[in-house]
């Protein structure tokens, strides 16, 4: 039988990111926490983790931290459905499910999947990690979440795949970019001098819409933006040119403030759930939840 005290501290660990952090989430000291975190390691006959700042899990680790996650979610459906086990007599537990999401689907339709299932589920918390579509599913891989919306619709190992829907992104800018940087039309040449807008090192949209247009890769002066409603601002504003979600782009295009470089041009990204095959109930329902978000928000999802 595992210890599952000391599966608690090792995944605190890496949750909180440092012995101390985890040694106040759990209410104990940092050598406690130290102390449980070693003894699982002896017992594994194996580093869990690597101790930095963060700290993060080996491989063994993040096996262990997904198990004793499941374990968790397992354990309240059973208070659910035997409350009369009292299972410790805390009332107040709660089981934290970690999900990866982008930042555009956070900004726009996910937060209706997010609000439906706390409101349903009082004694769950959610974990969002916020990363680019084409990386969350190695947050799948890793360990480090339980589902992710990603724009891989080839099932991660021990994963299943649901379509979602697609975003649709627009290359637009203010008409006073336009006219300072595109009067002479939107080329190789003129990409290359216009500022673009892009959200971090991850984000692949404005070199992939470039390569459509200049049918090759193009260098563009770039502004680093981690902010998906930032990103719509900066536009806005005349700061530079950008992929925006057509549904976040509609109302500023409508009033004339936004324009698009090319029309018709949009990039079309398709969007997948993924999580865990045989999945605890608690996140079955995270998924019901997400898909009903997903097909009542036809404007940022088609």
């Amino acid at each position: 039988m595992l210890d599952y005290a000391a599966l608690n501290a090792l995944a605190a660990v890496v949750r909180e990111g440092s012995f101390e952090r985890a040694a106040r989430a759990l209410n104990v000291t940092p050598s406690a926490v130290s102390q449980r975190v070693k003894l699982l390691e002896e017992r594994t006959g194996g580093a869990l983790l690597v101790r930095g700042q963060p700290c993060v899990a080996t491989e063994a680790g993040q096996q262990l931290c997904r198990h004793f996650e499941r374990v968790g979610m397992l354990e309240h459906e059973l208070r659910d459905a035997l409350p009369a086990l009292g299972m410790g007599g805390n009332e107040r537990e709660r089981v934290t499910v970690r999900v990866a999401v982008n930042a555009d689907s956070l900004a726009t339709w996910f937060m209706a999947a997010a609000s439906a299932f706390a409101k349903q589920e009082e004694s769950a918390l959610l974990d969002l990690t916020v990363d680019d579509q084409d990386h969350t599913a190695e947050r799948l891989r890793s360990g480090t979440v339980l589902a992710a919306v990603t724009a891989l619709a080839q099932p991660v190992a021990g994963c299943n795949s649901e379509a979602l829907g697609t975003m649709h992104y627009v290359a637009a800018a203010s008409p006073e970019f336009v006219r300072r940087y595109f009067a002479k039309g939107v080329g190789a040449r003129t990409l290359a001098h216009g500022p673009s807008l892009v959200f971090d090192r991850k984000d692949r949209l404005q070199a992939r819409w470039v390569r459509r247009i200049c049918h090759r890769s193009i260098e563009t002066p770039r502004h680093w933006l981690p902010s998906a409603h930032g990103f719509l601002e900066a536009a806005r504003a005349g700061m530079g040119w950008g992929m925006l979600p057509a549904s976040m782009a509609a109302d500023a295009m409508r009033a004339g403030e936004l324009v698009e470089l090319v029309p018709g041009s949009a990039l079309q990204v398709p969007l997948y759930w993924q999580q865990a095959r045989a999945a605890p109930q608690l996140l079955e329902r995270l998924r019901a939840a997400v898909r009903a978000a997903a097909a009542s928000g036809a404007h940022a999802l088609r």
